[in-house]
């Protein structure tokens, strides 16, 4: 889930004056919910207006579905794991109950929850990437934690839940943060649910809960495999969002080998290189034997990797018909 390529954004041929922006912005602002946006558009005879949302254009289709930017190998997978008899049921069961109140009481005993009262900036990022994402915003909880991490849990039925460590906050901007915000509502948008909870527990260590002891090393394998297709579906959700490829390739640097004083020197443009080099030299047979190697057992594909595959992804047709749908619906 960030390269001097940007994607094309779309131009209206009429462009509205900052003066008028900025008297819709504050129209809006006063009366969220409750403002005929459209009508002021029509009014004011632009035929697109982009309304921003932490300074991106939200031109995302309002109808976006999950099979609109999902990942191939994101179906691919998702096919194979549930075609497993008996797999979805199991998986179910044994995140009941008890595991449930373990990690719901984990996070409120241990965490703070984002609100409009509590840490509002969170709680806006996090509100502007829901309704681009067409989906419901989870609860949010920041943890004290020096390793730097983001991750959703949704068990059986119950509101989701996204828990963001304070040491990803103090490595990310404010847009890099919400491309990780976007990113983990990408997975509740994907229905990635009890699975994604499933391999969140194997990658946390958490195989003391109550009947995950034996199912964890029988299914670890084909859940890595499925987890890291599902990763690159939602560094997609996290690109419709801040709708800027560096942001997202500079999340995926930072947690690769960035911190707060290193955040000026940092390159998006050299760590592609950086992609592209990885890409050349695992392309040898012996190379290719030991990136599978290197990759079995990750729960996330390599950074390299994933910031070579949203680096092509936001150049490709499939990413900017997401954009021409949207104007189309808004002429």
């Amino acid at each position: 889930m960030a390269s001097s390529l940007l994607p094309p954004r779309p131009v209206s041929p009429l462009v509205p004056t900052r003066a008028v922006s900025l008297f819709l912005n504050t129209l809006e602002k006063k009366f969220t919910g409750s403002l005929p946006i459209n009508k002021i558009r029509n009014s004011i005879r632009c035929k697109r207006l982009e309304i921003r949302a932490v300074g991106a254009a939200s031109a995302v289709s309002s109808n976006l579905e999950a099979d609109d930017f999902r990942h191939p190998l994101d179906k691919q997978n998702t096919l194979l794991f549930r075609a497993i008899p008996g797999l979805d049921e199991l998986g179910k069961t044994l995140i009941g109950p008890v595991s449930e109140q373990i990690m719901l009481l984990q996070n409120i005993g241990t965490s703070i929850q984002v609100s409009e009262n509590q840490l509002t900036d969170l709680h806006q990022l996090l509100q502007e990437a829901a309704k681009i994402l067409n989906t419901e915003a989870p609860d949010l909880y920041v943890r004290q934690n020096s390793v730097p991490n983001a991750y959703t849990l949704a068990i059986n039925g119950k509101k989701p839940f996204i828990v963001v460590h304070t040491s990803l906050v103090e490595l990310l901007s404010k847009k890099e943060l919400q491309a990780v915000l976007a990113h983990e509502l990408g997975h509740l948008k994907c229905d990635h649910g009890v699975w994604l909870t499933f391999a969140n527990i194997l990658t946390l260590g958490a195989y003391s809960l109550p009947g995950l002891g034996f199912i964890a090393s029988f299914l670890e394998e084909q859940m890595y495999r499925w987890l890291r297709a599902a990763e690159l579906t939602c560094d997609r959700a996290a690109l419709l969002v801040v709708q800027d490829p560096k942001v997202v390739i500079s999340v995926l640097m930072k947690l690769a080998g960035g911190a707060p004083s290193l955040a000026d020197q940092l390159n998006v443009d050299a760590f592609l290189e950086q992609a592209r080099t990885y890409d050349k030299v695992s392309s040898s047979p012996i190379g290719w034997y030991i990136r599978n190697a290197q990759n079995r057992q990750l729960s996330h594909p390599l950074p390299v990797f994933r910031a070579r595959e949203i680096d092509e992804w936001s150049r490709s047709s499939e990413y900017k018909s997401l954009f021409s749908q949207a104007i189309r619906k808004e002429m």
